[in-house]
């Protein structure tokens, strides 16, 4: 679980990301989490925009990147949502400790 102070730093360190992915009428499919999990385990941090025919809410879809890809949800904003998963192998991000 992130910190306010690691979703801030995370929040700016995405500030200057573009999407890599698209969320559309297909929803949250194993095709497109699979891409995403191999995405956000060389990058650790990526954004995600929801298109605006995605017929599912932002919220749930949101929550369904972030569960399936046992990423942390660190922001959604409009219809872009960002995600934290540490690396296992390619460990670039170095979060602020907590307190």
């Amino acid at each position: 679980m992130l910190t306010g102070k690691q979703k801030r730093f995370l929040r700016s360190q995405a500030h200057h990301l573009t999407p890599i992915f698209q969320v559309g009428k297909g929803g949250v499919n194993d095709h497109l989490i699979k891409h995403i999990e191999e995405a956000i385990e060389t990058r650790e941090l990526i954004k995600i925009s929801i298109l605006q025919n995605c017929e599912d809410d932002k919220q749930e879809v949101a929550q369904a990147l972030a569960k399936q890809t046992r990423a942390e949800l660190v922001q959604l904003i409009g219809l872009t949502v960002v995600l934290y998963k540490p690396s296992k192998n390619n460990k670039k991000i170095v979060l602020p400790t907590r307190g």
